[in-house]
């Protein structure tokens, strides 16, 4: 399970409703849709550091209401990004 057992999702998150899977086993997850409020204290904290470390991400993820493997994954993909832009 994405969230863990003993922790549900956020409320009102995508992830919070719906089908976590499609086509039953070894589906892949929704997409998360980030508020604008969420991607803007993300790139602030990318613009800062490119790189969290664990404890960083989890203070991150506490005071944004989102998991822990949301922030990292946010993280590469926008590390990618820039990468490309590069």
């Amino acid at each position: 399970r994405p969230w863990g057992a003993a922790q549900p999702p956020p409320e009102g998150s995508p992830e919070s409703s719906g089908p976590e899977e499609t086509g039953g086993r070894g589906g892949r997850r929704l997409r998360t849709a980030f508020s604008a409020e969420q991607l803007s204290t993300l790139e602030s904290s990318f613009q800062r550091q490119q790189y969290l470390g664990a404890a960083e991400r989890r203070k991150l993820a506490g005071r944004m209401r989102l998991s822990e493997v949301q922030i990292k994954t946010w993280f590469q993909n926008r590390r990618m990004k820039l990468k490309r832009q590069l």
